[in-house]
């Protein structure tokens, strides 16, 4: 009877959950109300209240730990983080290895007629194969119209006599087209 999942060790479990939930609940709704009390009131009387120095005259080396409370209003959490961030040299320092800590839509840094194989909803791949393809077909194009000589056409034929034993001579001779 003491495996643990008997009618009243879960009947037991069950009313101490339900008790750990109501202390939450409690909990949360006080700290909700003692928020919204804080909110009314200035920056200085809720430093005053909690017994905390003003963020913004931190100096370096003291401790924002106690600005981190769950009592502590966001608006003065944040004024205490900046101090920290200005006044750490090492995390006030920006290095280089901020992936992202520069600003690209600086209109200076533009490339004048920027052009790219991008295209929204197409992509890269699609434009390029259809540059190549009107490329192909504009080549095809070029040797169905380079020019092709053939006998109808031909007008004048340089013939030499050299073979018909005509001493050489070499001359143009007037042909019909057929």
């Amino acid at each position: 009877m003491s495996r643990g999942d008997d009618f009243w060790s879960r009947r037991r479990a069950g009313v101490e959950a339900e008790k750990a939930t109501a202390d939450a609940t409690a909990e949360a709704k006080s700290d909700a109300e003692e928020m919204a009390e804080l909110e009314k009131q200035s920056d200085e009387e809720i430093l005053a209240a909690l017994n905390l120095p003003d963020p913004d005259t931190l100096k370096q080396g003291d401790d924002v730990a106690a600005f981190m409370a769950r009592m502590v209003p966001d608006r003065l959490r944040r004024r205490a983080l900046r101090a920290l961030f200005r006044l750490n040299p090492v995390l006030a320092n920006v290095d280089g290895l901020v992936d992202y800590g520069e600003d690209f839509t600086d209109a200076a840094l533009v490339v004048e007629n920027l052009q790219t194989t991008y295209q929204v909803g197409k992509g890269m791949l699609a434009h390029v194969q259809e540059m190549e393809r009107k490329a192909r077909l504009a080549a095809e194009a070029l040797e169905d119209d380079v020019y092709k000589p053939s006998i109808d056409r031909v007008d004048n034929v340089d013939v030499c006599r050299d073979d018909l034993g005509g001493g050489g001579r070499c001359g143009l001779r007037q042909r019909t087209a057929r």
